[in-house]
């Protein structure tokens, strides 16, 4: 059975483009926005992904009763960034929405962290978001309407031992956003950045239970957020109802960072 369209007001404009979309926080802001009405592009980034992408696809078709596709693409490339939202596109409608979600981590200290390891992660969370953003800004700026939100994190914010290559990372998504919200908000584009802390998703399953107890005795709401608290989040960005929220970092964390 589909299920209602949960905000009628928001009518698709063509679809969204979620990258890194196949699991965790990504799949359920792809679940949002088809509940939501938007046809959406779950971008995966290798063969490996595939089969999970295109399980998301045809949940959102089923469950939802837009149009969905899984899109392979590797966003640190330009190139591929560009292909993405060209597929998008003729699969899809014009992307109207884009949620820059894709990231990888390679943790270490400092002191022991490759070069490849910090090149890698600015690579795919950093550029893979300006390469994006370059990809769809022209249309969305002669549409004269855009929602674009970048996943920034509260490393991002705040700095994480071990993180140095993922905090600059997610840093620099902070500027990227303040910095197009500048550029495009007279074009009717906005841009915002959501900061999540500790959510409950693979990457946080595979931390150690100590240090889990460590991370909770310090977050006042003494648990973990899920992904669909954080893709709330991310729809509500993407909506009419943000229409003058732009250029925010918005943390979500359950008062982590207070």
């Amino acid at each position: 059975m589909t299920e209602m369209n949960t905000a009628a007001a928001d009518a698709p404009r063509g679809c969204a483009v979620v990258t890194g979309g196949a699991r965790g926080i990504g799949k359920a802001v792809c679940e949002a926005l088809a509940a939501r009405g938007y046809n959406v592009a779950v971008n995966h980034s290798h063969a490996g992904s595939a089969e999970a992408a295109a399980e998301v696809a045809a949940s959102l078709r089923e469950r939802f009763g837009v149009e969905a596709a899984a899109i392979q693409a590797d966003v640190s490339s330009f190139d591929a960034a560009a292909g993405l939202m060209q597929a998008a596109r003729e699969k899809l409608g014009e992307v109207s929405v884009l949620v820059n979600n894709a990231g990888i981590t390679r943790d270490a200290l400092f002191l022991r962290m490759k070069e490849d390891d910090f090149d890698r992660v600015v690579a795919v969370n950093l550029k893979g978001a300006f390469n994006c953003c370059k990809a769809v800004m022209p249309a969305m700026c002669k549409a004269r309407w855009g929602r674009i939100v970048n996943m920034s994190s509260i490393s991002g914010l705040h700095g994480n031992v071990g993180q140095v290559n993922y905090a600059a990372s997610k840093a620099g998504i902070v500027g990227l956003t303040k910095s197009l919200a500048r550029e495009v908000a007279p074009r009717g584009v906005t841009v915002n950045a959501v900061a999540p802390g500790f959510i409950v998703t693979d990457m946080t399953d595979a931390v150690p239970e100590k240090v889990k107890e460590s991370v909770l005795g310090n977050i006042p709401e003494r648990r973990f957020g899920q992904p669909s608290e954080v893709a709330s989040l991310v729809a509500f960005l993407a909506s009419d109802d943000a229409a003058y929220i732009t250029g925010q970092a918005i943390e979500i964390d359950g008062g982590l960072a207070l």
